[in-house]
């Protein structure tokens, strides 16, 4: 019996040290915080990035597809968890989640308080107004007097404090999602807004879009996926699955299939 006992013992660590548990799956040895399972926080509310289908249930979108994918070569099952994105970076922080795949910008500031993966999106921020209008203003710098709309403690915010601290005097209009921001303006509460290049050409591309882009800023930013600060293991296993990802022409089909074009070449040159 004592033998038998041994044996069965041997055979579950053999079964451990081998990264399977239950079910088939592939463990994440301790990266993660459910074994075989890659928690991604996202406010999903930012298309076309990430956001819910037309039942209002199933998440989709370019942030979705590479999450499914990036999780797929790590063996590991992606669960995705709906936030606000003022309490994104807490939520990594305190192990809400793994990670954040939500349209984050990699800057000097989050890096310095987070693990980034290597940049996977290339983008910039647009100005939008409506159709069939004069514009009031023709880059953000010359909004002196306008109701300037964007989604709180993004870039754009950021971007326009700045303006604002240099001495351009308007009225901010800050909210929690960007999708907001598009309502204000065509209900005329708002003049013109600031966002996310790919979130404005989501908005303008339909044949009946009542907005229109007006200007691009000439300076580019890009996207990675966000970690707690530590998370070594983790951001390499990430930045791989990437890599293949890149490697076997995956990220440049999820682009297609998403934005019509190819905004992932470009975060890797």
């Amino acid at each position: 019996m004592k033998s038998k006992v041994i044996v069965l013992a041997a055979l579950v660590a053999v079964i451990l040290a081998s990264g399977v548990y239950a079910g088939g799956k592939k463990d994440s040895g301790g990266m993660t915080i459910k074994p075989g399972v890659l928690s991604i926080g996202m406010e999903i509310g930012y298309p076309p990035m990430e956001y819910y289908d037309s039942d209002g249930k199933t998440p989709i979108g370019f942030d979705i597809e590479m999450g499914k994918a990036i999780a797929a070569k790590m063996g590991l099952k992606p669960e995705f968890v709906d936030t606000s994105w003022d309490g994104i970076f807490a939520g990594v922080n305190t192990g809400k989640y793994d990670c954040i795949m939500s349209s984050v910008t990699i800057n000097p500031a989050r890096l310095a308080a987070h693990n980034f993966s290597k940049p996977y999106v290339s983008n910039t921020l647009a100005m939008v107004v409506l159709k069939g209008v004069t514009p009031p203003a023709n880059s953000p710098a010359e909004c002196t007097g306008l109701n300037v709309a964007f989604q709180g403690d993004t870039t754009a915010d950021s971007y326009m404090e700045d303006l604002g601290n240099k001495g351009l005097k308007y009225t901010p209009r800050k909210y929690d999602k960007v999708m907001y921001c598009f309502d204000e303006l065509q209900l005329h509460r708002v003049d013109v807004i600031v966002t996310d290049l790919l979130v404005a050409y989501d908005y303008v591309a339909p044949a009946d879009s009542p907005f229109q882009i007006i200007w691009k800023s000439p300076e580019g930013e890009q996207f990675g996926v966000c970690m707690k600060k530590g998370a070594d293991d983790l951001t390499a296993a990430i930045n791989n699955a990437l890599d293949a990802l890149f490697a076997d022409g995956t990220m440049l089909k999820i682009s297609n299939s998403v934005f019509g074009m190819d905004l992932v070449t470009a975060a890797r040159k």
